[in-house]
């Protein structure tokens, strides 16, 4: 009875930030756990330690990197534990024990709601308790909903019901959680001519990036009465959101199809083209699965996409990155100072100082982070500085694509993706607040004086 007293003392003493980051730690043991059981491989087949940590760490953080093929190492009962890996990840491992809290009729107090807010990256702890009750609704519901329509129509493609319904279920989960991971061997590649199972995955990897705060707002008003409609007002968090994300997925699109016009989309018809272009685009906010073979683009196209993976998908979403909010920031302030401004403005509001601050120290830690892994794995790797660049962006933006070098990789260079994965999971300002001292600091000021910038 003492360890477990001395235990919660010590967790109490603890920042919110520094218990959240603990809990995923202790997430990322239980997940390597469950993948180390030789009930989750299939008979004969032997993984190496590090690709178990690997594959549990690309789960957990809802990438879909991996050093192995899960169709031919996993076991059934292995794809349902990588299903469940990747739920715990998606929601958040605070919002599945408050979940489960709540089914064993627990009650929520003020620092759980605190752990949630972090969590959950939310600025006001207020409503904690309901926003997971509304993710948990919203996000089983659509998984249900998704799971019979693609498994029944996988019934074309497979032999079985059981089959069939298989990957139904593993593929919904694989989207909605923006994992990536497959158990057909090639992604989606199979199904590259079926826009049907391609417009279902398109719809459930937005819905898993967007952010789930958008889609319980926007659930709000299509479920509210009529007369009650004009009272409800979008945040200017969503408003953001949806417009950044739906630009970079126009522009993403184009610009995938222009810069291999001439080369891989030569003599394909439109709507392969347009597939092809749109699903990239879409899968690069933090979806990882793919429809055709990415290492056949150019190497222009492979930069672009490792841009499109660095932004990621959105605050309190199952992608990572450093958030379309954070990029749509960034680009507003550069304008907004090239003209001469001194306050960012959106749709009629004004932007805090402080949401400008972290905009701005994520995306300089980012391009650091990045720079340095690229940097460091060039020293260890023979590949070209483009494939390492697409590996690391698809690693920090917890995308999961890659050009076919990800089981080459030495074990160093893994260990710095699973960092990256991590620390693209939890966001750099969670991960930052790690080392935020908790002495307050007097209330002085030093003599201010102007510093030469540019």
């Amino acid at each position: 009875m003492i360890l477990p007293k001395s235990f919660l003392r010590w967790i109490n003493k603890l920042s919110p930030v520094r218990v959240i980051l603990f809990f995923y730690f202790v997430a990322a043991v239980f997940s390597t756990a469950l993948m180390s059981l030789p009930q989750v491989y299939q008979d004969g087949v032997e993984v190496e330690f590090i690709d178990k940590v690997f594959t549990a760490v690309s789960a957990l953080s809802v990438t879909g990197l991996s050093t192995i093929t899960i169709a031919d190492t996993l076991s059934t009962f292995g794809i349902f534990v990588l299903a469940f890996i990747l739920q715990l990840g998606a929601v958040g491992v605070m919002a599945i024990g408050t979940f489960i809290w709540l089914l064993l009729g627990k009650k929520i107090g003020l620092k759980e709601r605190q752990l949630i807010m972090t969590d959950q990256n939310q600025t006001n702890f207020e409503g904690m308790v309901r926003l997971i009750k509304q993710i948990m609704l919203v996000l089983i519901t659509v998984e249900v909903i998704a799971f019979l329509v693609l498994g029944t129509y996988f019934l074309k493609y497979y032999s079985t019901p059981s089959e069939a319904y298989l990957h139904g279920f593993f593929g919904t989960i694989s989207a909605v959680t923006n994992g990536g991971f497959d158990i057909t061997g090639e992604s989606l590649i199979p199904y590259r001519h079926d826009y049907f199972i391609q417009f279902i995955n398109i719809l459930l990897i937005i819905f898993g990036a967007i952010g789930f705060p958008v889609l319980i707002e926007v659930k709000n008003f299509l479920f509210s009465r009529q007369h009650n409609r004009m009272f409800l007002h979008f945040s200017l968090f969503t408003k953001v959101t949806t417009l950044t994300f739906a630009i970079l997925i126009v522009v993403g699109t184009i610009v995938i199809y222009l810069l291999d016009m001439n080369q891989y989309f030569v003599g394909k018809s439109w709507h392969e083209s347009l597939f092809y272009s749109l699903f990239q685009s879409v899968t690069t906010r933090s979806g990882g699965l793919s429809t055709m073979d990415v290492s056949e683009l150019s190497e222009s196209n492979h930069l672009w996409m490792s841009f499109l993976m660095f932004i990621g998908a959105s605050p309190s979403s199952a992608g990572g990155g450093i958030r379309t909010t954070t990029f749509a920031l960034a680009v507003i302030f550069i304008i907004t100072y090239a003209r001469g401004g001194s306050s960012i403005r959106i749709f009629r509001r004004e932007v805090h100082e402080e949401d400008l601050l972290k905009a701005v120290t994520v995306t300089l830690m980012a391009i650091f982070m990045v720079f340095v892994s690229v940097l460091f794995i060039t020293t260890y790797e023979p590949f070209s500085i483009t494939e390492i660049m697409f590996e690391v962006t698809s690693a920090f933006g917890t995308v999961g694509l890659s050009l076919g070098i990800t089981s080459e990789l030495s074990t160093i260079t893994k260990i710095i993706l699973m960092l990256l994965m991590f620390i693209g999971r939890v966001g750099i300002i969670t991960f930052l607040f790690m080392f935020k001292k908790t002495k307050k600091t007097g209330q002085y000021h030093y003599p201010k004086e102007r510093i030469s910038i540019g």
